[in-house]
């Protein structure tokens, strides 16, 4: 459940970065789609920065990679598509035994390390970046339902990039009422942002898991390619309307390695020159993308 300071300020509003916020930042009636992939896990871990993130252990040694796209219709900064390409992790001082990580959430600071994070406006990623350090960046993104399937593309620059189908589960009848939480990096530093959803949801496991991904070469994506990731989802989700809430609360610590880091990653040069457009870029167009397929 989302803190009750949360509920205390419900209906004030707020200004941050010259973005208006009504409070809590919240969204209503966004369709979303989820699926987790397993991959290996040393190559898994070997994606994440500094030593207090791990890759989560499933209970078969390797490690998830999680897709989340969430279409969000209604927000205090308007319409926009956010597509996660994350890997299931813990924080702490070494990996989290598996079965528990997934027991004791809390005390393993189980979440997702997000490793790209494409948006359709410039507004989403002003404030998505410059406040919680979330690694957003506009690009061209769609989100698709027909009767039987949902589908979302990412494309930069004119290059493909990702592309996730799921079957969509025939019921979405399950209610979830769910807390998570994001770590990213930014200005060298590890940010942790927390969200609460609730949604009627369809869910398919394992066998009944039907899905594909397509990874193309695009620099931001490229090294998911080795990760040697199964072409068969372990699960499939699909919300038809979500309700969310995220915490304007976060944390952040420092970034530490064994030696001198001899690079800077992105940091607040990156968001000041952005502004407040809501417009999205076009839809993704290349159609040759079965090339990619994992």
């Amino acid at each position: 459940m989302p803190p009750k300071r949360i509920k205390r300020y419900k209906g004030r509003y707020a200004l941050v970065d010259g973005i208006p916020y009504q409070m809590p930042v919240s969204s209503s009636e966004s369709p979303a789609l989820m699926a987790g992939f397993s991959c290996d896990w040393e190559k898994a871990n070997a994606l994440l920065p500094g030593n207090e993130i791990h890759a989560m252990k499933l209970p078969n040694g390797r490690a998830a990679l999680l897709i989340t796209v969430i279409n969000y219709l209604h927000t205090s900064i308007g319409k926009y598509i956010e597509y996660s390409i994350a890997i299931a992790c813990t924080h702490g001082a070494k990996p989290a035994p598996r079965f528990l990580n997934a027991l004791l959430l809390g005390h393993y600071g189980t979440g997702q390390y997000i490793l790209d994070l494409p948006v359709s406006s410039e507004i989403s990623v002003k404030g998505g970046k410059g406040i919680w350090g979330m690694p957003k960046h506009q690009a061209n993104l769609d989100f698709i339902e027909t009767s039987d399937r949902v589908s979302s593309q990412y494309e930069k620059d004119g290059q493909f990039a990702f592309r996730i189908e799921i079957e969509k589960p025939k019921s979405p009848s399950i209610k979830l009422k769910v807390g998570a939480t994001n770590y990213c990096r930014f200005r060298n530093m590890l940010m942790a942002s927390y969200i609460y959803f609730e949604s009627k949801a369809g869910i398919n496991l394992f066998g009944k898991a039907r899905g594909s991904l397509f990874i193309g070469d695009h620099p931001n994506v490229a090294k998911l390619r080795d990760l040697g990731i199964n072409p068969d989802p372990f699960f499939t989700t699909y919300m038809p309307k979500t309700n969310g809430i995220l915490d304007d609360h976060f944390q952040c610590w420092f970034m530490t390695y064994e030696a001198p880091p001899d690079a800077m990653p992105e940091g607040l040069e990156t968001v000041y020159p952005l502004g407040h457009g809501e417009e999205w870029l076009p839809p993704p167009a290349i159609t040759d993308y079965e090339k990619f397929r994992i």
